[in-house]
């Protein structure tokens, strides 16, 4: 361990004490500093026999825990059992030992001074329904530290994404004793990312998926080599992706490989926000620098930026927010309409975006499936191409807006089953119908499909969309989201960092297994520095 780095502890869940053990060996080859013994989870507990076996010759540093049932855990016992079998891991030589805030004093007047001169007791309180004001998580950690922690533990649970940041500032003003302040849930997961930077003791990551110790957890691997937890620190400045829902983006991987690529001091998180304006007001600090947006947030990151790209401006809809260093004012772009539009252009046969100096989408029919900020931006890309646009929606209102506001024409969903006014239409999906979980759904029937030529799909998660596949097997040329996902995060990259993608085209070849040719240039892109 280096001095004031925060720790990554991986706990065990095991059933037996044997896998236990298993798990012990797994954490510390992983490259886990502790390995958290979760007693309450065994089947068959005896005391001396098994924390002799777990704690004599332990690979990695290992901290001891018996959850009760009141506590989130699932011993049902009774207190002096288990506060025995903890007295007994530090008498045989636990580096670590947790006791919950309410039966703390008990186990201290058992000690009567007999502390190990090495262990380190862990106080700990979880609230599993809220996280208090961040006075009253002040005075909670007092109260903990006057009692005797050599480490204070607080956990609470997050219902919104801004309540993490009372935690954040807890870890920052609490320097007496180090402590671990972490944010359960989805809206939490930050927490558990960011800790490093505001100088948190310790986070926990999960062995594999499926063993997690608590609502939210995610794996020690993807601590480790996704959000590369050991390189953060106080100066990493912070990026990520906002979206309801955000758990399928593929952005932390391609964003962090790229900062790691280029040695840029940054991390890229995922933000489950609920409320655009109050994330951004929230998390106000020059340490979060940049962002980007996913549904349903593009369309009101335009009203919550101080300024807005005129391109941005004109789509009506906002993928990337920067922090302006000079201000701290919000500025919006969007990088959406290029990485889509040029995707589709080298989708259809014997076009060359790099030769071409007519887009082949010219006088073709280009039909848009959706309204929203992905949708705008297809269809103002598609229309300063020269193509001619259709909006399709489910609500027709919304698809004569943006008609209106391109020079389109609108449609409801229904309708464009049967529309097929020429052969060889383009279709582009910028909905998520289609996206994990639910993989078997299609906007479009396949009987629909024979009448494109160029069909893409926005999603790219799956990869091979139902309606992708369905278009190829209508005899379309099909171009999946993964396409534009890597054109468009490409263009965030620059603005992210200033430094020009060109750099990263080995990189994304290598990391995605494609032949892309995109000229990734200031120029390419076509984005305004302010």
């Amino acid at each position: 361990m280096v001095l004031g780095k925060t720790l990554l502890c991986i706990p065990s869940v095991a059933k037996t004490v044997e896998e236990m053990a298993g798990d012990m060996v797994a954490a510390a080859a992983m490259g886990a500093d502790v390995v958290e013994l979760r007693l309450d989870c065994l089947f068959s507990f005896q005391p001396r026999s098994d924390l002799e076996r777990l704690l004599t010759n332990r690979p990695i540093p290992a901290l001891v825990t018996y959850r009760p049932k009141w506590e989130g855990g699932e011993y049902d016992g009774d207190d002096e059992t288990r506060i025995e079998a903890l007295l007994l891991a530090m008498e045989l030589g636990a580096d670590y030992v947790d006791i919950e805030f309410k039966v703390a004093a008990r186990l201290l007047s058992l000690m009567s001074g007999r502390k190990p001169e090495n262990l380190k007791l862990i106080i700990s309180s979880h609230n599993y329904e809220m996280t208090p004001s961040v006075e009253e998580l002040g005075n909670l950690a007092a109260s903990i530290q006057t009692l005797g922690a050599d480490i204070v533990k607080i956990t609470t649970t997050a219902n919104d994404i801004s309540d993490v940041s009372r935690m954040f500032q807890l870890i920052v003003h609490s320097q007496q004793v180090p402590i671990i302040g972490l944010v359960m849930k989805d809206r939490g997961v930050i927490s558990r990312l960011l800790c490093p930077k505001f100088g948190g003791y310790l986070t926990f990551g999960s062995l594999n998926k499926g063993r997690e110790s608590a609502p939210g957890q995610i794996t020690g691997s993807e601590l480790l080599n996704v959000y590369r937890i050991r390189e953060i620190g106080p100066d990493t400045k912070v990026f990520g992706i906002i979206g309801k829902p955000v758990g399928h983006s593929k952005s932390p991987n391609f964003h962090n490989e790229a900062f790691r690529a280029v040695g840029f001091n940054a991390v890229y998180v995922k933000y489950l926000v609920d409320d655009l304006p109050s994330f951004l007001n929230t998390y106000s600090s020059p340490d979060f620098a940049g962002f980007s947006c996913t549904i349903p947030h593009k369309e009101a990151a335009v009203t919550c930026c101080d300024e807005v790209d005129p391109i941005a401006k004109a789509i009506g809809a906002v993928n990337t927010i920067i922090k302006r260093p000079s201000d701290g004012k919000l500025i919006g772009y969007n990088t959406d309409y290029v990485g889509a539009i040029s995707a589709i252009e080298d989708g259809i046969a014997g076009y060359s975006v790099k030769d071409a100096a007519v887009s082949p989408l010219a006088g073709r029919l280009f039909v848009v499936i959706g309204a929203g900020g992905a949708g705008k931006a297809l269809a103002y890309g598609a229309k300063e191409k020269g193509a001619k646009v259709v909006i399709a929606n489910r609500t027709y209102e919304r698809a004569k807006e943006l008609a209106n506001l391109i020079g389109g024409h609108a449609l409801t969903l229904a309708d464009l089953e049967n529309y097929h006014p020429e052969e060889g239409m383009i279709l582009a999906n910028s909905t998520s119908i289609g996206m994990h979980p639910n993989v078997n759904d299609t906007p479009l029937s396949k009987q629909a499909l024979k009448h494109y030529a160029v069909v893409f799909d926005a999603v790219y998660t799956p990869k091979v969309t139902r309606l992708l596949r369905e278009a190829e097997e209508s005899g379309a040329n099909v171009v999946s989201g993964l396409e534009m996902f890597i054109r468009q995060a490409m263009g965030q990259f620059e603005l992210f960092t200033g430094m020009t993608g060109a750099k990263l085209m080995d990189f994304v070849i290598l990391l995605f297994g494609m032949n892309y040719s995109v000229q990734c240039s200031q120029d390419f892109w076509h984005l305004k520095t302010y």
